[in-house]
Order: structure tokens, then sequence, then C-alpha cells
């Protein structure tokens, strides 16, 4: 299988560091990055950064990638509910496949029932909304449980990339 990884990136206010930091980690390593969004047009950054989306998240294929990666940022509490991607975390999880999320993207998680009575971190704000559906909080920069990866903010991206690198890697 190609070593495709996937990210989905929110449509406006995604954390720049994160998406810059983790995609070049990854790239670095020897993946192919690809991103998904549900905007016909650009991604927005919260400081302005344009991305261009390789795919709709209306046409994602699991089949496709070894992981799916949730990026951060104000912009993502507007997913937090969205079904499809709740789906979509579903079916990388069944499938066995690494199903990470940094800053306020483990919500996505959460909701989608994946963090029950499973340990995980999310931007601090969050930690409630984690705590609601059953996730064990650890106040610490990465938690790695099993092919569930969540990181706490843009300072803890340089080691969740690492440890998503490290796990495909093995």
């Amino acid at each position: 299988m190609k070593r495709n990884i996937l990210i989905i990136l929110p449509a406006k206010m995604f954390n720049e560091i994160e998406y810059t930091t983790i995609k070049n980690e990854l790239e670095k390593s020897g993946f192919e990055v690809f991103i998904a969004s549900d905007t016909q047009s650009l991604c927005v950054g919260k400081n302005g950064m344009k991305v261009q989306p390789d795919i709709s998240i209306y046409n994602i294929h699991e089949s496709n990638f070894l992981s799916i990666i949730f990026i951060g940022g104000s912009g993502v509490k507007n997913y937090w509910n969205n079904k499809e991607l709740h789906n979509y975390a579903n079916e990388f999880y069944r499938a066995g496949k690494l199903v990470t999320a940094i800053c306020s993207a483990p919500v996505i998680l959460a909701r989608a029932s994946l963090l029950n009575n499973i340990e995980a971190v999310c931007y601090p704000e969050d930690r409630v909304e984690l705590e609601k559906e059953g996730a064990i909080y650890l106040d610490q920069p990465v938690v790695i449980s099993e092919n569930i990866i969540t990181g706490r903010d843009a300072n803890a991206a340089p080691d969740f990339a690492n440890a998503i690198i490290s796990k495909l890697n093995k």
C-alpha cells in the first residue's frame, strides 16, 4: 500500500502551526499527505494561510489511506457534530488504521464514540467535552491509546507527528 495519509482541515480558522508542522514531518518521513475539507475553495487558517484541499470530505475512501489526522484550531469546533466525520473516524478505526486528532479536534473522536473509557488529551479548554463523552483526560502533550493518538495543542505538534510516524513505521 502507498504511504498515504489523510489530513482533515477545517475550511476556516485551522491552526497553521499544527498543520505545517505535522505535514512537513510526515513528508520528510516519506509519507504522501492528502488534504480533505468540506470547502470547494481554499481552507483559510487563523493567520490567513491558504491551503487547497486535494479531495472533498464527501469523497474519502478509508482504503486509500494508512491514517486520518484531524487538525485543530477554533474552526474545528464547527465539525464536532459532523456525522460524516464521525463515520470516517469509525471506518478508519474499524479497519485497524491510525485515527489521530490534535487541539480541539479530539472532540470529534469523542463524539464519534471512539474515546469512551480511552485515555486522550485535547486543548485544555475543551477537556469537559472529552470527559462528557467518557474519555479519560490525561494532561500531557500526546496520548497514544492503541491506534488512537491525541495531541494537546500546537506546542505538541512535533511530538504528535513523531508519534504518528513511529506508529506507522512499526
